[in-house]
């Protein structure tokens, strides 16, 4: 058998087929940019021979090819955002693929924003498991730090209490996996002391490429941008950073542009047209629909500052990583755990009170009034985005998924 060795140095046994269940562009479900660099990462890595796809069907067509390593990759398309049947049409595909191991990319909405299959699809890791297969889990976010009620998915206190409970027996379902990764300290302590696992790790986030060092600070002409990126509706809107820009032109900025970047979240469709429609008298306002993986260094070294709209969160930001990967500053929402949390991963916001138009008016005139602050803002989440390349963490899960193919062999 042969020996290969990852950039680490440890030592690996044999071949490696690697399944991945994720969102996959030019789909645009939730953790769809992770999914795509994740698979980049693996399939670059030299101690895994081939990597399989386990993407989303999406009307937006079929799963985007790799531009290197491309003949690693196989990827099928076995599962729908809110269709009960994805755990049958999931462990079918991933058995007949004969993968070694499969790594899946949740958090508790991948599946659906409907109840019924939304919990279903977070059962799926544990039935790999029972089928034989080595799982791992890497959990983007934890149920119960999710206010349901402002995040869309219960609409009265009844509902999102029904929701927690759920959250938590599926928390519990997760955790039967043979180990579940989490990107945040805090939510590793969380599931020991609040659950009692002992299978939870910590594995950071990791930068999705090996960028130059970007140039700090707004760009040189043209007019100052304000950059917002995400999926938009329910805990993600944009209403309140229109009307914080209204205020900065009546107060006289008028070199600026806000630029809406992203598409609807999945159950809030119309929503961006709705907020276009309220834009028809502001000539620089700039709505760019969904933003090909080639066109998001642009989108951010365009920008001068990076807005964040929140009046909740659901864990990390994989955008404030993306905008950290470019030396961005950025206008963050003062809501605790979310700043605890971003702080924790070494990143640093002028901080607004969420829903609250003038106080996101002001954090934003303190970074473009002060082209220093920015620039200091902007290369400390360079160094918190950028300190561990997404290539090392892989090496990190490899080795770990290593450990149980030998088990299981």
């Amino acid at each position: 058998m042969t020996i290969n060795k990852n950039s680490s140095g440890a030592p690996l046994d044999g071949a490696r087929r690697i399944g991945v269940i994720t969102a996959f562009p030019p789909g645009q479900n939730s953790l769809n940019e992770f999914g795509f660099h994740m698979v980049n990462h693996l399939a670059a890595n030299i101690d895994v021979d081939s990597v399989v796809i386990f993407a989303d069907e999406t009307d937006a067509g079929p799963p985007l090819t790799l531009e290197e390593n491309s003949h690693k990759v196989e990827s099928i398309v076995s599962w729908k955002f809110n269709a009960i049947t994805n755990p049958i049409r999931l462990v079918k595909a991933v058995r007949a693929a004969k993968v070694d191991a499969v790594l899946v990319n949740l958090q508790f909405a991948t599946f659906g924003d409907e109840r019924v299959p939304g919990g279903l699809g977070l059962l799926i890791p544990t039935m790999l498991k029972m089928a034989g297969i080595p799982t791992a889990v890497i959990l983007h976010n934890l149920a119960d730090n999710v206010d349901m009620q402002d995040a869309g998915f219960a609409d009265s206190k009844v509902a999102a209490w029904v929701m927690n409970t759920a959250g938590r027996l599926l928390t519990r379902a997760i955790l039967r996996t043979d180990y579940v990764a989490l990107t945040i300290p805090r939510y590793v302590e969380f599931l020991r002391d609040n659950y009692g696992a002992d299978n939870v790790l910590l594995a950071p986030h990791g930068s999705f490429e090996e960028i130059a060092e970007p140039t700090f600070g707004p760009p040189d002409d043209g007019p100052r941008k304000i950059l917002a990126f995400g999926k938009w509706g329910t805990y993600k809107t944009v209403d309140v950073l229109v009307d914080a820009f209204r205020r900065l032109l009546e107060r006289g900025y008028d070199d600026l542009e806000l630029v809406i970047a992203g598409t609807d979240s999945p159950n809030s469709k119309g929503y961006l047209a709705g907020v276009a429609s309220k834009c028809e008298d502001l000539d620089n306002v700039v709505f760019t629909g969904y933003v090909a993986e080639s066109d998001v260094p642009g989108l951010f070294t365009g920008s001068a500052v990076t807005a964040f709209p929140y009046t909740s969160t659901t864990g990390s930001s994989g955008v404030l990583h993306q905008a950290g990967s470019y030396g961005r500053s950025a206008v963050l929402p003062a809501i605790g755990d979310f700043v605890e949390v971003i702080e924790e991963e070494g990143f640093i916001g002028q901080y607004f009170e969420p829903g609250d138009a003038a106080s996101l008016a002001d954090a934003l005139a303190k970074l473009l009034d002060d082209p220093g602050l920015s620039i200091e803002h902007g290369q400390r989440n360079y160094l918190a985005a950028t300190g561990i390349p997404m290539a090392e963490v892989i090496d990190w899960h490899l080795i770990h998924l290593s450990a149980l193919m030998a088990d299981e062999g």
